[in-house]
């Protein structure tokens, strides 16, 4: 059993400590914020401004309601969680299954809308791949501003309102997951060694979320470069809130990388990837969103919490 606040510092805490930038970069990064809060804002700014900023650097990660200090012992995890999933806890629980916190992986109410702000992340992660500093964060603020626009028109707090009127605790977990899925797979590629694109598909393939995914027709695959390509130097792309800009694959195979691991990609960004002869293994959206989803999941069983897998997650225990 843990306290629903328990579980989101655990949730931040795992996230840092897996993030691509490293943990001690992350710490500069909310000693700044702190900074900025307390020298720069005004006492107006300061009303709207969201605390939670100045202790977990995700903005997609919230708690979305429900009492920070209730005891949560059985869970119902998603990769998606929206109204529908929030209706189903309900129905469920009035058979008794006891269900205390409905936790979701993509972000809704605020942290929907702060989508945006965690793609920041993405320059520091571009940038110990090769890519010059001040390179990553231009490229990113043009991709940052469609994103921010593209968010904005979003119903954020459709989901919230549900789980208010049910009583439901309501939680989501992004970029965390997305930053232990990313750490796992690069250190595992590390020990592997493979020398091709086809060896590295190979091994994802036996990985098990990503078998359970082959299974449902939707298999890890190669969509630039061939089977027989040399491997070279690898860049996970899983983390960051969301698809990067697309003028970051001529970045990268600048920067010497070789070969590129996406969750999933768009027609843009997989032609430009073609363009400068990077070869790209798509390991497929949910299977990739459950990887890191059962590793933060894990750490909940190991303190003694239940979980109830919903919404599409390949659960998988380790």
């Amino acid at each position: 059993m843990m306290k629903l606040l328990e579980i989101y510092r655990l949730a931040v805490d795992m996230g840092i400590s897996a993030d691509p930038r490293g943990e001690e970069a992350v710490r500069k990064e909310l000693a700044k914020e702190k900074r900025r809060y307390d020298e720069k804002l005004s006492g107006e700014e300061k009303e709207l401004y969201d605390a939670e900023r100045l202790l977990n650097p995700y903005a997609d990660s919230r708690i979305l309601f429900g009492d920070p200090e209730k005891e949560v012992k059985k869970i119902m995890a998603g990769v998606d969680t929206d109204t529908a999933e929030l209706l189903l806890a309900d129905r469920l629980n009035e058979r008794g299954a006891g269900i205390d916190l409905v936790l979701g992986h993509h972000p809704s109410g605020p942290a929907l809308a702060s989508l945006g702000d965690v793609m920041k992340m993405q320059s520091g992660h571009l940038a110990l791949s090769g890519v010059l500093p001040n390179v990553a964060e231009a490229i990113m603020s043009g991709r940052i501003s469609d994103v921010e626009r593209s968010v904005s028109g979003s119903n954020h707090c459709r989901a919230l309102d549900a789980a208010r009127l049910l009583g439901l605790p309501f939680m989501c977990v992004h970029t965390p997951t997305d930053n232990l899925a990313a750490d796992f797979l690069q250190k595992l590629i590390a020990a592997k060694d493979p020398q091709t694109v086809g060896d590295l598909c190979d091994f994802l393939k036996a990985i098990p979320e990503y078998k359970q995914a082959g299974q449902n027709n939707n298999p890890a695959r190669i969509l630039s470069g061939k089977e027989s390509t040399s491997l070279g130097k690898v860049y996970v792309d899983f983390t960051g809130g969301t698809s990067g800009p697309e003028e970051a694959y001529e970045r990268l195979a600048d920067a010497g990388v070789s070969t590129v691991v996406v969750m999933h990609i768009g027609e843009k960004h997989l032609s430009l990837a073609k363009k400068h002869h990077l070869s790209i293994v798509l390991a497929g959206h949910i299977a990739s969103d459950s990887l890191g989803i059962n590793l933060f999941l894990d750490a909940l069983v190991e303190r003694g919490v239940e979980i109830l897998p919903v919404s599409g997650l390949l659960r998988v225990r380790r």
